[in-house]
C-alpha cells in the first residue's frame, strides 16, 4: 500500500494558508476518489484507488513540526519501506505554481518534512513540494506560510496539479512523473 501525507495544521484557523496546500491536495484526492476521512495514528486517514492501485491518503493532526509521529505510525502498522510514502508540503523557496518531485533529500528547511525524516530515520522518503512563492519584501517567511493566499493566485491550479502528479507517481512511478513534472513553468 501507498501512503501520500498532505501537510498542514489542523483547524479552521489554519484552513487556507499556504502551510496547508499538502492538506488541501489530498482533499482534493479524497473527493475524487470518494474517500471516507476517519481518525486514526494522530492523524485524518482515507482509502482511495488510484490508478491500478489502493493509496492511503494521510493529514497529520500533529501540527506541522511533529507530523513524523503519525507518519511513523502509519509506516510501521502498515509495514511499508520509506520508499512507499509521498509526502506532500509546501515550499516558499519555488515561485508560486511549480511542483518538484524527488526521491529524497534533505528537508531544506522545512520542519515538517524534517519531523518525518527523522522519525522514519532516513532521508529517503520521496517528496511532493508544492511552490507557494516567496514573501514579499519584508514580510516574515513564517507568517506568510501562515498566511491565507492572495487574491490573484490560482489555488485550485495549484492543487489540481498537485493531484495530477500524485496519480502520475501511482500510475507511471516516480521518475516518469518527474519527467513530467519538474521543470514546468509555474501557474500564472
Amino acid at each position: 500500500m501507498r501512503i501520500v501525507v498532505g501537510l498542514g495544521n489542523p483547524g479552521p484557523r489554519y484552513a487556507a494558508t499556504r502551510h496547508n496546500i499538502g492538506f488541501m491536495v489530498v482533499d482534493r484526492l479524497a473527493a475524487k476518489g470518494s474517500g471516507r476521512w476517519v481518525d486514526q495514528d494522530h492523524s485524518q486517514a482515507a482509502q482511495v484507488q488510484l490508478a491500478d492501485q489502493q493509496v492511503l491518503l494521510v493529514k497529520p493532526q500533529t501540527f506541522m513540526n511533529r507530523s513524523g509521529i503519525a507518519v511513523a505510525a502509519f509506516q510501521q502498522r502498515l509495514g511499508s519501506a520509506p520508499e512507499e510514502v509521498l509526502v506532500l508540503l509546501d515550499d516558499f523557496l519555488l515561485d508560486f505554481g511549480r511542483l518538484r518531485l524527488r526521491r529524497g533529500g534533505s528537508d531544506g528547511g522545512h520542519n515538517g518534512l524534517a519531523s518525518i525524516l527523522e522519525h522514519l530515520n532516513t532521508l529517503q522518503v520521496p517528496r511532493l513540494r508544492l511552490g507557494i512563492g516567496a514573501p514579499p519584501p519584508g514580510e516574515d517567511s513564517i507568517d506568510y506560510v501562515l498566511g491565507p493566499f492572495g487574491a490573484k493566485e490560482q489555488v485550485a491550479g495549484l492543487v489540481e496539479r498537485g493531484c495530477q502528479a500524485v496519480e502520475a507517481c501511482a500510475h507511471e512511478g516516480i521518475d516518469k512523473a518527474m519527467n513530467q513534472f519538474n521543470g514546468l513553468a509555474a501557474l500564472i
